[in-house]
């Protein structure tokens, strides 16, 4: 079965009330713009996720755009932007 290995930072995390999951790579689930969807889909909280949210992300501990390509095992980081000051 294919999993990712996904982890929630700063207020994400707070939002979806857990720091991270292991999660079987949904069907038709391929790009990282559609685990962002899916995950938004659960509701509440998740929401945070959700389209026109300002989000940011990373695959594999590379900063990676919403087309990016999702593969068994990948690991994916989900953050809200970082404001320096």
């Amino acid at each position: 079965m294919k999993e990712l290995n996904i982890l929630y930072f700063a207020s994400l995390r707070e939002a979806v009330g857990r720091p991270g999951e292991r999660l079987p790579l949904p069907e038709g689930v391929t790009t990282l713009g559609a685990l962002r969807e899916h995950l938004a889909a659960r509701g509440e909280g998740w929401s945070a996720l959700g389209a026109g949210r300002n989000v940011r992300a990373a695959v594999n501990q590379r900063m990676a755009g919403f087309d990016a390509p999702l593969a068994e095992g990948d690991e994916v980081a989900f953050f809200p932007p970082v404001t320096g000051g």
